[in-house]
């Protein structure tokens, strides 16, 4: 990770102190994405894939499921163990490595593609695209992705972050207007945005799960402390059960860029 005091000043972000939540609670984007990206030439079966910034391995099992030849990797050893447990459980083949994006552990022009969902502001842009540069196969195609509610658009979401605001002010996730640049800044001099494109999905929950996918969430469960994130939670179940019915739909926005680099 680059740099992650520059997030959320002042506070330490261990996304292993959060995996349980996150392989229980977080839902992968919709079929939709993969859907989409299959008819741009990504994800195809026997295509080699590496997803950075894994996580517990959402996107990564996904391509797996559909016949991708996957490897996955990430900075949080809480998190690759999440991941190889569940793919494991799957009965799916990925070679899940603990690593930061900036010094991927595969040999040179090793993937067709490159994967990054929902984390590639977590890096240091100028090492890992030359680390990707390296690991990609002549053509490749780096692709990144984000999955994110919409708190403009859905009042239950903007409710729950004025929660994570209250037990963490420095959280700066909250507030996000939902526009998606066609060609992101960072690609600016180092990089040509091949093609993109974004949706909207309604994305069901039960209070229960929101309860958990709002403790995986960065200004939660990867900073505060066991206590704090039990308060919280305590909180939150008190929330919802006043302004939320036990099951709802969160509006989100899915996008995603195919870069080369």
């Amino acid at each position: 990770m680059h740099d992650p005091s520059a997030i959320d000043p002042g506070r330490h972000i261990d996304w292993s102190r959060t995996s349980g939540d996150y392989a229980a609670h977080r839902p992968g984007p919709p079929q939709r994405l993969y859907d989409m990206l299959s008819l741009l030439g990504i994800g195809l079966p026997g295509q080699r894939l590496l997803d950075i910034g894994t996580g517990t391995g959402l996107v990564a099992r996904e391509f797996a499921r559909r016949g991708a030849v996957v490897a996955g990797t990430d900075i949080a050893a809480g998190q690759i163990a999440a991941a190889q447990e569940q793919a494991q459980r799957d009965g799916l083949s990925i070679d899940f490595q603990v690593a930061p994006a900036e010094a991927c552990p595969h040999p040179d022009a090793s993937f067709d593609v490159v994967t990054a969902s929902q984390c590639w502001m977590y890096f240091d842009v100028e090492r890992t695209c030359t680390e990707l540069r390296r690991v990609l196969r002549p053509g490749g195609m780096l692709v990144t992705t984000h999955f994110s509610w919409l708190p403009q658009a859905d009042a239950l979401a903007r409710a729950s972050e004025q929660l994570v605001l209250h037990f963490n002010p420095a959280w700066q996730g909250a507030h996000w207007d939902g526009r998606v640049p066609s060609v992101p800044s960072w690609t600016v001099g180092r990089a040509q945005v091949a093609a993109m494109f974004w949706f909207d999905e309604a994305v069901p929950f039960t209070r229960e799960a929101w309860r958990g996918r709002m403790r995986a969430c960065r200004g939660v469960g990867a900073t505060l402390s066991a206590d704090e994130v039990e308060a919280f939670d305590a909180e939150h179940a008190r929330l919802l059960e006043r302004i939320a019915p036990p099951r709802f739909t969160v509006w989100h926005r899915v996008d995603a860029h195919l870069i080369r680099l």
